[in-house]
């Protein structure tokens, strides 16, 4: 008798401590019945609307794949962490996701997490796919990090493009961007560069930064100083909401045009959405795109809302995984690593067709994603395509 319990003590002892290992040092894999896609994102704070969006358009991926019978026939298990746009907190919301059995990391949402999470997915050889961190910096030197959205200099370069092809500017473009910040400073050095190109003329040119984010008079009155009729925001929709409303206070109306960062704004609580009428944006996607009804049925079926842009790249994020997984016949009892291998081989071959975000998406060596904007424009409280 003395011998069972000893016995038994001793694999009791086993037992937990390979929960103990596995608790604390993160070691733990999927089961290798289902696949386990992470996902991190602000879904509290300053940036929730686009964490939220990301964490819900992924759901409906992930349940719409389960009915249809899974991936490779196993469904898929998901599960989103907060990291409230912080870059401390998205490496710790990383190794929750590693300690729960993340194979596959659909994330960050933002940037600056994003360049603080692709370390830890590089040491692990984790396959990351991000739907809308689109700074070059986050996929530099990473084999195993990808891009939905374009990038920051594709959005600069574009939006100069769209607005000089449109004649949308004839006595001067202001410009209005956080200099603390990479998204907001990617997209402003490359916008003035093609400006410059083109012969555009930049008439004001202001900055502001994560401190001062509250008070946007100096800049709107030098915008109207300037005489510019057109004011370009390479930022995100929290900043742009305030210097609407400046405007308005000044009786200032000029072509208001923004980026992706601005998508979201309409949803913002508290805003006066009249203000925004008329805002225009560069933005891969437009709800009310014929393609994109199922999606938005869907979506406004399970959460009340019209989805944004970064909740479809949320959404192809996870069929461009399945995709890859598929073509390479993935089983869920590979290890992290080998599914890296896997998906950054097929990545590099494969083209995402009928995407929310762009038709016939392939990728170059570096991970971003080539594909081209679309305009749209706010009208009746509503985004509208600018075509």
């Amino acid at each position: 008798m003395k011998n069972l319990k000893k016995a038994a003590s001793v694999a009791l002892c086993a037992v937990l401590g390979a929960a103990m290992f596995t608790a604390c040092g993160g070691a733990k894999t999927g089961s290798g019945d289902k696949f386990y896609i992470g996902g991190i994102g602000p879904t509290t704070g300053g940036a929730a609307i686009y964490g939220s969006a990301v964490m819900n358009a992924a759901q409906i991926a992930v349940d719409e794949i389960n009915a249809a019978g899974g991936i490779n026939g196993y469904q898929v298990e998901y599960r989103f962490e907060d990291d409230t746009h912080d870059a401390e907190k998205a490496v710790n919301a990383y190794n929750t996701l590693k300690d729960w059995g993340m194979q596959i990391l659909m994330g960050t949402v933002t940037t600056t997490p994003c360049l603080a999470v692709k370390s830890e997915t590089a040491a692990d050889n984790m396959f990351e796919i991000t739907p809308s961190a689109s700074s070059e910096d986050v996929i530099a030197g990473n084999s195993n990090v990808y891009q939905v959205c374009f990038t920051d200099p594709n959005q600069g370069k574009k939006s100069a493009q769209y607005i000089d092809e449109h004649g949308l500017s004839s006595t001067g473009i202001a410009i209005i961007y956080n200099s603390s910040d990479t998204y907001s400073t990617g997209i402003y050095t490359t916008f003035k560069s093609e400006c410059a190109s083109r012969g555009l003329n930049i008439v004001s040119d202001t900055a502001f930064t994560e401190d001062t984010k509250t008070d946007f008079s100096t800049q709107v009155q030098k915008a109207i100083d300037a005489g510019a009729d057109l004011v370009f925001l390479p930022i995100y929709y929290e900043a742009a909401s305030l210097i609407l409303s400046e405007a308005n206070k000044k009786d200032y109306h000029p072509v208001f045009f923004g980026v992706d960062g601005m998508d979201g704004i309409l949803t913002l609580e508290g805003f006066d959405t009249s203000l925004a009428e008329g805002v225009m944006l560069l933005t891969p996607f437009s709800a009310d795109a014929e393609d994109a009804k199922s999606f938005v049925d869907a979506y406004q079926a399970k959460y009340n809302e019209i989805p944004n842009q970064f909740g479809a790249d949320a959404y192809d994020a996870i069929y461009i995984i399945k995709q890859a997984l598929e073509a390479g016949k993935a089983t869920p009892d590979m290890s992290t690593s080998d599914l890296c291998t896997l998906l950054t081989q097929q990545m590099s071959t494969m083209t995402f067709e009928g995407g929310l975000t762009g038709d016939a998406m392939v990728w170059d060596e570096n991970g971003a994603v080539n594909k081209d904007p679309k305009a749209v424009v706010i009208q009746d409280g509503a985004y509208v395509s600018a075509e």
